[in-house]
């Protein structure tokens, strides 16, 4: 995989975590979460996600910054974020291409323990809503 095989708007598929067990639930924007992933060439990164319906969490998380490729990851430095905790920060993702699919895989901690986040991306179709 190289960099240039990201740049470019990708459509959330889904969101779901994975614990140390391997079980499986719902990410924190619920069962059909929508969002936008754009990776530029000159190296931004802007991710918006929301819950398509009400939900107890915040129903919008998202970022902007800087994007770089290590390997078979990507490191996303954040600049611009609701989260004051994440502002500065390096998020590693691990990433996986399966046709028009990426795959993004995060640790977390939820409620003290250790997850994996799992967020497939579809490539978006140009002029399309999909």
């Amino acid at each position: 995989m190289s960099g240039t095989d990201l740049v470019g708007v990708w459509r959330l598929v889904s969101f779901h975590d994975v614990d140390d067990t391997g079980r499986t639930s719902t990410g924190p924007l619920g069962e059909d979460p929508s969002g936008l992933l754009i990776y530029t060439e000159d190296g931004h990164v802007s991710v918006s996600m929301m819950r398509a319906e009400p939900g107890p969490t915040p129903g919008f998380m998202g970022y902007a910054g800087r994007w770089r490729r290590e390997g078979d990851q990507v490191v996303h430095r954040i600049e611009v974020t609701p989260r004051p905790d994440w502002v500065g920060t390096e998020q590693v993702r691990a990433a996986e291409f399966a046709g028009d699919r990426l795959t993004l895989h995060a640790e977390t901690a939820v409620h003290g323990r250790r997850q994996r986040r799992v967020l497939v991306w579809r490539r978006a179709q140009a002029n399309s809503a999909t």
